[in-house]
């Protein structure tokens, strides 16, 4: 089947404004996240989709293919939907536009965990923790899982709660990337935002409050996206550092 990443990418950011254009490693951020997806072998092309003329250039700017969208979508798997009437693919993978060390090869294992739950018609990445201070930090969202690895819950809140030592079940980070079967987009887009959903601030949760199958793929990941202007000069530091050494 046919496999394209899409990377939703809006010029708007409420805690860091035109971060996706942001430059001082001497590209633009987004360039990152494309050139990553590029890598994934189990992907067959990448596309963005924006809302910005200014982004549209800047694609043009690194060679890549970008599809306009509207600028009233609420979020990016709505604006992927709109993208995909454009595209010709079995399979969608929704590439954040501000991760830009995602590892190709996690890519491919939530395109993997997919493939291989032909009953489940998304597919998502998680990771172990990786320090202790993570496990209770809002920002990061947690995920637990049946025995099929599909989604149980996410939450912002350390989930499971341990009650004693003896039975710990591993803490799992999630990482905010989407694998789509085509024909969940269109229903998905459509669904009613949920109470879970809007407790947690997850969009996620939207589908599995409706009962919908997330498969989800392990993977060690271990730098997060970029939502803060803190967080990019941190991953300003790291590729100086990479070219110095």
């Amino acid at each position: 089947m046919s496999v394209v990443a899409v990377i939703p990418a809006r010029l708007d950011s409420t805690r860091f404004p035109g971060k996706v254009l942001a430059d001082q490693t001497g590209k633009p951020l987004i360039q990152y996240a494309y050139e990553q997806a590029c890598q994934a072998n189990q992907v067959d092309h990448v596309v963005i989709a924006t809302d910005a003329p200014q982004i549209m250039d800047a694609v043009a700017g690194f060679g890549a293919k970008a599809i306009m969208t509207s600028p009233d979508h609420l979020n990016g798997t709505s604006r992927i939907a709109q993208a995909i009437t454009e595209i010709e693919a079995e399979i969608i993978v929704n590439v954040q536009a501000d991760e830009p060390e995602i590892p190709p090869a996690a890519i491919d294992a939530a395109i993997a965990a997919l493939e291989a739950d032909q009953e489940a018609p998304v597919a998502t990445l998680c990771s172990p923790l990786q320090d202790d201070s993570m496990a209770s930090d809002p920002a990061v969202v947690k995920v637990v899982c049946d025995a099929r690895g599909r989604a149980l819950y996410f939450s912002r809140s350390l989930i499971p709660y341990h009650r004693d030592d003896q039975n710990r079940a591993l803490p799992l980070q999630h990482i905010g990337l989407y694998v789509y079967r085509r024909s969940i987009l269109p229903t998905y887009v459509n669904l009613a935002p949920t109470p879970l959903e809007l407790a947690e601030k997850l969009e996620q949760l939207r589908l599995l409050e409706n009962g919908i199958a997330i498969a989800v793929a392990t993977y060690p990941v271990e730098h997060q996206g970029i939502d803060t202007p803190e967080q990019y000069a941190d991953f300003v530091a790291r590729c100086e550092y990479s070219h110095e050494a």
